[in-house]
């Protein structure tokens, strides 16, 4: 029995409009790349999360979640099985004291419009974060952070499911928060809300920060093309950019997936870049990199599909 007939004869509690078959995923991804997922469903609260991993687990579907698809790199093959998009919306405020209060928010809230929110009812402590693409949820599991601060500076406590449907909460010291993981990279678990702690401030020194970093992002980075973000991470001794920017790989392009001239971390798609055309030109920078610096740099993206590791790095002047 195909996915689809399996899914149909289910009686999912969730609306047909919402449950997708053969569905492009460079529609659900801000690189604008990626092949078709078997089936995508977008959920909006925990029930429909648990009803879609029951289903699978019975069925030995393969589950991926993605949120807003800002830190993926869909593979041309596309994804097998189910690719569940969360949609666990809501915001709510309560208070700790005069001047701490708690931020509960859905993991599938985009941070621009938690942003907005927490700006409207002036708090601080969020500024830095708020320019960051993509939802609550993908911002925690890879504690993502700019402008000095991280994810791990704000959280209380993270809710979770994990692929069995049982409930799991953490607090901040429980979610092993490092350099772009978490406990939600390590294990199998997918976040379902979060809860922030942030201050009382004043709205129109708020508003300057986040123009700010708005204004300095926008100089900075290549936002007129799509992209998945900074690709590499940054090494314990060196910034992945600037090696690659110094070994002069800025505009470097292999079909039209091109290094950016404006930040040399982010990968850009000119037009009609594929998932094979990324993946070579970071291979080109890997190599590079290594042959002129001997550093071994690790990507930041995410790869989702179906042979992820079809593709392999080389380091062809590694002793290895």
């Amino acid at each position: 029995m195909n996915i689809k007939n399996i899914i149909e004869e289910s009686n999912l509690k969730i609306s047909k409009d919402r449950i997708l078959y053969n569905e492009p995923m460079k529609k659900h991804t801000s690189f604008k790349i990626g092949g078709p997922a078997e089936c995508l469903i977008k959920v909006t609260n925990k029930e429909e999360l648990k009803e879609v991993l029951n289903l699978a687990n019975k069925n030995e579907i393969p589950v991926n979640i993605i949120g807003n698809g800002s830190n993926v790199l869909v593979l041309d093959e596309g994804i097998s099985g189910i690719t569940v998009i969360m949609k666990i919306e809501g915001i709510s405020f309560s208070t700790l004291d005069d001047k701490k209060f708690i931020v509960k928010i859905g993991a599938g809230e985009k941070i621009a419009k938690v942003g907005k929110i927490i700006l409207n009812n002036s708090l601080t402590g969020f500024e830095e974060i708020s320019g960051i693409p993509g939802t609550l949820g993908g911002a925690v599991r890879m504690n993502a952070g700019a402008n000095g601060k991280e994810m791990k500076d704000i959280v209380k406590t993270v809710s979770c499911i994990d692929r069995t449907g049982n409930e799991k909460t953490f607090n901040s010291s429980e979610m092993k928060f490092g350099y772009r993981e978490s406990i939600i990279k390590g294990e199998k678990y997918i976040v379902t809300e979060v809860e922030i702690e942030l201050e009382k401030g004043i709205k129109e020194e708020i508003k300057e920060k986040m123009d700010r970093y708005a204004k300095s992002r926008k100089e900075k980075q290549p936002l007129e093309y799509p992209s998945a973000g900074s690709v590499f991470k940054r090494g314990e001794d060196y910034i992945t950019a600037k090696l690659i920017d110094e070994a002069g790989l800025k505009g470097y392009s292999v079909g039209d997936a091109e290094i950016s001239k404006k930040h040399a971390g982010f990968i850009i798609n000119k037009g009609n870049a594929t998932a094979k055309d990324v993946l070579e030109l970071v291979n080109k920078v890997k190599e590079e990199i290594y042959k002129k610096y001997h550093k071994k740099i690790e990507l930041e993206v995410c790869l989702i599909g179906d042979s992820p590791h079809a593709y392999k790095m080389s380091y062809r002047d590694s002793p290895q």
